[in-house]
């Protein structure tokens, strides 16, 4: 009678199961994010297409984001700005060594207790890392403090960060450990697959970071940001020795910018000699070595969703792929490199695979690494924070839809201070001078890059007409028979189209928060004007022509972030003066 009496208790308790609605049972299960961010990658290079798994678990299963942009193109402040959600302005970290830049400058501005691992923790989801944080991240000062927010993690220390076969991790607070002999890239995929068992036996939701330094240069370093004389010697990537034999004839693509016969650009990189044959013959060589890093890179990403298969947590885990910055080589005759606001530079993959994600699907709307702080919050249910100066990325088919006519167009672009090449090759040391202010801007019916360097020179690249950013529509000297007050875009001419981006240009260049996610409303607080299509009204040309004479310009070129060196500033309306924007007599947080 007890068997009899505990199956009808069982039916009964079933029977009311089915009643209950379903999130009254359980909890959903908060997601998991694998966030793989390399070193250097670029977009414009090819090279993508030589990492199979990329392909078969991300970009056949995910959405891929062709326009993404970097917004700082080099390493430290490109990092910073994606872990805080804010420009390289708003951070202070403008450099990869001290005083304007590295882990020390990372930590003096405060944001060790402000950041996403922090926040992350916060919202109790549990957080590890592996691989490169940050530059000047070393063996002496990585307990000076610790990195705060991981809940483990296991970091690459210089000066041995980028030494393929001669690199240090430091775990958790164990003492760093040297693993000379043995290839980086492997060594960092074990130890994120032990990261990804421990996540998973925490029964927790995760945010994993895995940051290899590949396919970033080998450079060997005799010493640090923190010493005085630092000698550092930089060489082609190294491959695992399983990989050194591959595409033994691929070369650079030779597009129209690559080595080419005539200067372009300004300032020291319109002075730049042509390479000769012995010179492209090393750069090929060097591009064929970033492909062949990038195998164990794409060995990597295999490993971890041979796991997440395994654990079976692929239904609840968003996969990100991207990278710090761009690269170039041999493009505008560079050496290879990066920190231009070229599109080589700034354009870098971001691939995002999960639930609700599109599958096989690629799509052009502008993102930045300002908006991926605020976009794995968003994704992970957690308040967005009021000073980010980027939004979420739409990620779903209908928001990605519905972003083509809703979502800013432009990117901030900046940069002070130092560009370095990176093969055997160097060039003319007026690379010093490389501090600029840009604009990408990507609309209907117009796609325009537009710079001003820290020696006042002007760039305007027309990139429907001129892709690859040859002709300078605002330099005589390189194209000479072009006349700008006869040239036109959308039917405009140069000059009330220059009025107009130097005015979006002067507002962003010191933006904070919601200024920089709609700079058009520190012109327009009515919200009449949200795209330069909408500017280009002929009924704003005296307001543009006349009233707003204010211009970017530099006082002088510095290595670092210097409001005396950076010219005027937009300033707030708010009665104090100075060189702002006043429109209709409105005051700032009427919109805000």
């Amino acid at each position: 009678m007890r068997s009899l009496a505990w199956l009808f208790m069982l039916a009964g308790l079933v029977a009311t199961k089915s009643l209950v609605p379903q999130q009254l049972l359980a909890a959903p299960r908060r997601p998991n994010v694998i966030f793989i961010l390399t070193d250097d990658q670029d977009a414009h290079l090819n090279s993508l297409d030589y990492m199979p798994y990329v392909k078969k678990h991300l970009l056949d299963k995910g959405t891929h984001y062709r326009s993404h942009y970097c917004t700082t193109s080099v390493c430290c402040p490109s990092r910073v700005t994606l872990w805080t959600g804010k420009l390289a302005h708003n951070t202070n970290v403008t450099d990869v060594n001290p005083p304007y830049g590295g882990y020390p400058k990372f930590i003096s501005q405060g944001f060790n207790e402000n950041y996403l691992p922090v926040w992350l923790q916060e919202a109790q989801y549990n957080t590890y890392y592996t691989g490169k944080l940050f530059n000047v991240h070393t063996v002496e000062n990585y307990n000076a403090p610790f990195p705060a927010g991981f809940t483990g993690h296991d970091f690459l220390l210089d000066p041995f960060t980028y030494d393929y076969l001669n690199s240090t991790f430091q775990r958790d607070r164990e003492p760093p450990e040297s693993y000379e002999g043995e290839y980086s890239t492997d060594v960092l995929a074990q130890k994120a697959y032990r990261l990804l068992d421990e996540a998973v036996s925490a029964q927790k939701p995760f945010f994993l970071t895995v940051a290899p330094m590949a396919p970033h240069c080998n450079v060997f370093m005799n010493g640090t940001g923190l010493d005085d004389n630092p000698v550092f010697s930089f060489s082609a990537p190294i491959p695992a020795k399983r990989h050194e034999h591959l595409f033994p004839d691929i070369r650079i693509p030779r597009t129209p910018s690559f080595n080419p016969e005539h200067p372009s650009g300004a300032n020291w990189i319109k002075t730049l000699k042509r390479q000769n044959d012995t010179n492209v013959e090393y750069n090929d060589h060097f591009y064929r070595m970033r492909l062949r890093a990038l195998q164990a890179v794409d060995e990597l990403v295999d490993g971890l969703f041979t796991r997440l298969h395994e654990y079976n947590l692929l239904d609840n885990t968003y996969i990100v792929y991207s990278s710090d910055n761009g690269y170039h080589i041999g493009q505008r005759r560079l050496q290879p490199g990066k920190s231009c606001g070229y599109e080589e530079d700034i354009n870098v993959p971001l691939i995002v695979r999960g639930p609700g994600i599109a599958e096989n699907a690629s799509t052009d709307i502008v993102t930045t690494h300002t908006d991926l702080a605020p976009t794995f919050l968003q994704l992970l249910g957690i308040p967005l924070r009021d000073d980010f100066d980027g939004d979420p990325i739409p990620l779903t088919q209908g928001q990605i839809e519905a972003a083509q006519d809703e979502r800013q167009e432009h990117v901030t672009v900046e940069y002070w201070g130092f560009a370095a090449g990176e093969g055997i090759y160097d060039f003319d040391l007026s690379a010093y001078n490389n501090t600029y202010k840009a604009l990408r801007i990507k609309g209907k019916g117009y796609n325009l890059y537009y710079s001003v360097w820290c020696n006042n020179e002007h760039e305007l690249y027309d990139m429907i007409t001129d892709p690859h950013q040859l002709h300078n529509l605002l330099s005589p000297d390189t194209n000479p028979d072009t006349n700008p007050d006869l040239c036109t875009i959308l039917n405009i001419p140069l000059p009330k189209l220059i009025s107009r981006i130097d005015s979006l240009l002067f507002v962003l260049k010191s933006c904070k928060g919601q200024v920089c996610i709609k700079p058009w409303r520190a012109l327009h607080p009515g919200g009449e004007v949200s795209t330069l299509k909408d500017a280009l009204h002929a009924r704003y040309d005296h307001f543009y022509e006349v009233e707003q004479t204010t211009r970017v310009r530099f006082e002088e070129c510095v290595r670092g972030y210097s409001l005396e060196a950076e010219g005027p500033q937009f300033d707030l309306p708010d009665g104090n003066g100075g060189n702002g924007f006043v429109r209709d007599g409105l005051a700032w947080d009427a919109w805000v």
